[in-house]
């Protein structure tokens, strides 16, 4: 069976919003790995808050508690931030917010910072969105450049935005960004529901895809590994298979019950992964 070198697999705080924040870091520790994804949550560490002294924070728990920082994922779905949007004021509000999240990421010493497509008004053809979101996005990554910080982009479910659904826009986005700091996402419930592929990504993205959200679903729901219908084993075989070498992480969101008790949640996610990793192998 392919399996995944056992340093892809990285931690991260989805589902652990309802605790403080270091606690959440010897959790994470108690996991076995030394990366993570940060998910800028209060109050972890949100956008709304940020202030040096609460990045100098949450830098010195991580390193206190021997994590290092992959990739920064402030909210930006629930949270009134929004880079595609129609309102000018707003939208400038929240690329400055996002350049703010690149020079946190420096702070921390992430590689990353994750980015999503925004979204238009419902009233609104997409097009008319597209022109935002791309001017946005290649902002946020000139100035990510600039720092050293590298883009992670992800498409979204239609729900959550009708500006890039699929891996075919997110392919058409990239080209128009064309910026060379920005690689991609793949979560698992965003593919399913959009009929896409792992070999999709893989054959579209290639090196450029660095980040995997492994989340079961049926096929929406980012639910634990089991709880859904999604084949996540076949996913992580064929990501493995095609010589896969970024990161790879869960997101369990549910209905909200894995946040009253997200270690167990997450224990149950690392026990169904970990006969496709290889403990003695590292990626090139």
């Amino acid at each position: 069976m392919p399996q995944l070198a056992a340093n892809q697999l990285i931690g991260a705080n989805f589902s652990f919003q309802h605790f403080p924040f270091e606690w959440v870091a010897e959790m994470i520790r108690g996991f076995g790995v030394c990366e993570i994804e940060l998910w800028g949550i209060a109050p972890h560490l949100d956008l709304f808050h940020a202030t040096d002294a609460r990045v100098d924070f949450v830098r010195r728990v991580l390193a206190d508690n021997g994590l290092s920082t992959w990739c920064f994922t402030p909210e930006q779905v629930l949270y009134p931030i929004n880079i595609a949007s129609g309102d000018k004021d707003f939208r400038r509000a929240s690329i400055e917010r996002f350049c703010r999240a690149a020079d946190i990421c420096a702070t921390l010493g992430a590689r990353y910072l994750f980015l999503t497509p925004g979204r238009g008004y419902e009233n609104e053809a997409a097009e008319q969105a597209w022109p935002r979101a791309v001017d946005a996005l290649v902002e946020v990554a000139q100035h990510a450049d600039r720092i050293g910080v590298r883009c992670l982009l992800e498409p979204l479910q239609r729900f959550e935005t009708n500006i890039v659904n699929d891996a075919a826009a997110l392919r058409h986005m990239l080209d128009q960004i064309g910026a060379d700091n920005v690689d991609i996402v793949l979560d698992t419930v965003g593919m399913a529901t959009a009929g896409d592929t792992v070999a999709d990504y893989i054959n579209l993205f290639g090196s450029r895809l660095a980040h995997v959200q492994l989340v079961d679903g049926a096929p929406a729901g980012h639910l634990v590994w089991g709880d859904g219908s999604l084949p996540l084993g076949r996913y992580v075989s064929e990501l493995a298979r095609s010589g896969y070498k970024g990161k790879i992480t869960f997101e369990p969101f549910g209905n909200g019950s894995y946040a009253l008790d997200p270690v167990k949640a997450w224990t149950r996610c690392l026990a169904a992964i970990e006969p496709y990793l290889n403990r003695s192998a590292v990626p090139a």
